[in-house]
């Protein structure tokens, strides 16, 4: 089963709001199981990009990032991130190469 992965892009309004939504968000987290892979400002070397910070989350699997989505747990911190950047999110599978031969 291909690993799931939640990549958000945010237009960060309110930095302080940022660091509260973190604060809520890092535990759930933290307690699905997921890893962080990244949380930077890209290079955009093509095209046009949405927003100044990306977010990529790793997860075992789609079904457990949208668990983790949706859970209750993070339905708590979604508003402080609503309130503090214009965000994207999407949830992705991850990519397997299939059998030789």
């Amino acid at each position: 089963m291909p690993k799931g992965y939640v990549i958000l892009t945010e237009v960060i309004k309110d930095p302080s709001g940022m660091d509260a939504y973190m604060r809520a968000a890092g535990p759930t987290i933290a307690q699905s199981g997921a890893s962080v892979l990244a949380v930077t400002q890209p290079e955009v070397v093509e095209g046009e990009w949405h927003g100044d910070r990306t977010v990529i989350l790793e997860f075992a699997s789609v079904e457990a990032a949208r668990a983790w989505y949706e859970s209750a747990e993070y339905g708590k911190a979604k508003p402080l991130r609503h309130a503090a950047a214009d965000t994207n999110a999407v949830i992705v599978p991850g990519f397997e190469l299939p059998p030789a031969g």
